[in-house]
């Protein structure tokens, strides 16, 4: 996975912002205020990504790459290393799940401004 291409696929997303809230290093995606999305600038290894929790078991238990999630909620969030088991076509596959899970959390007055 590279960094950029990762980057640019969040922000190709409908209302999607980056910032920096932790610290320099940690580039965090939000959608709508709300983070799904999260890595180092600097340590590019893994990604941090929002799931629901039935699916965060089984993809830990079928991969080896998906861990409980570094520095986050272990029951909503997963680690996913790259250059694993993971292809990189399904840690996209697991940003946009990531991505509507937070989507599907919101009202539905804000659900509505989106085009999905």
């Amino acid at each position: 996975m590279d960094i950029e291409f990762l980057r640019n696929y969040c922000l190709s997303k409908q209302l999607v912002t980056e910032d920096t809230p932790f610290d320099e290093d940690t580039l965090v995606f939000k959608v709508n205020g709300k983070m799904f999305c999260l890595f180092s600038i600097q340590k590019f290894e893994s990604v941090n990504l929002k799931c629901d929790p039935e699916k965060a078991i089984e993809f830990r238990n079928e991969y080896h790459s998906i861990e409980p999630g570094f520095h986050m909620s272990k029951k909503h969030w997963n680690t996913v290393r790259f250059n694993g088991d993971v292809s990189d076509e399904f840690v996209l596959q697991l940003v946009d799940h990531s991505y509507a899970l937070v989507i599907s959390g919101m009202s539905k007055k804000d659900q509505a401004l989106f085009n999905l």
